[in-house]
């Protein structure tokens, strides 16, 4: 009985010893914090900060498996918001949102695997100017009016 019980508790410390999760940063030579984050059977792991020499913030977002995953925010050495958009398997998908560097946004494209892929909607001082659409990086078409934006589309290719 003893050995069995033996046997058990080596097998649960050898699991447990086997998934570690510690929280983890690096820093710069500076000092400065480079990155932090979890880190599990050393791979990235839940949410991650990255930071230029000068502390600022440089992008945020989640890892599994040591890939980029969910939801991602990216900023320029002024703090303004460069980029936010979705990972899935380590590459861009879904919409993207880019901003200018006055912090408006100037476009937005739907992207799968990293590449432009569905409709790309440019804007200037807040205003649509242009819909372009994309397929596997390549542009197709784009219109420069909403009226035959909409009357060649269907608003449900969208979402």
């Amino acid at each position: 009985m003893f050995k069995k019980h033996l046997v058990l508790f080596l097998f649960m410390c050898s699991f447990l010893a086997s998934a570690q999760k510690k929280y983890n940063k690096t820093y710069y030579n500076s000092g400065q914090l480079k990155e932090e984050g979890w880190l599990v059977n050393n791979q990235k792991e839940g949410y991650w900060k990255f930071y230029y020499k000068k502390g600022t913030i440089a992008k945020e977002g989640h890892f599994k498996k040591n890939k980029p995953t969910k939801y991602w925010y990216f900023y320029r050495k002024n703090k303004s918001k460069e980029k936010e958009g979705h990972f899935k398997n380590g590459q861009k998908n879904n919409w993207w949102l880019f901003y200018s560097r006055q912090g408006e946004i100037n476009h937005k494209c739907q992207l799968k695997a990293g590449k432009k892929n569905g409709y790309c909607f440019r804007y200037q001082q807040n205003k649509l100017i242009k819909a372009e659409k994309y397929r596997k990086g390549k542009k197709l078409k784009e219109w420069t009016n909403l009226k035959s934006f909409k009357r060649e589309n269907s608003l449900s290719d969208l979402y």
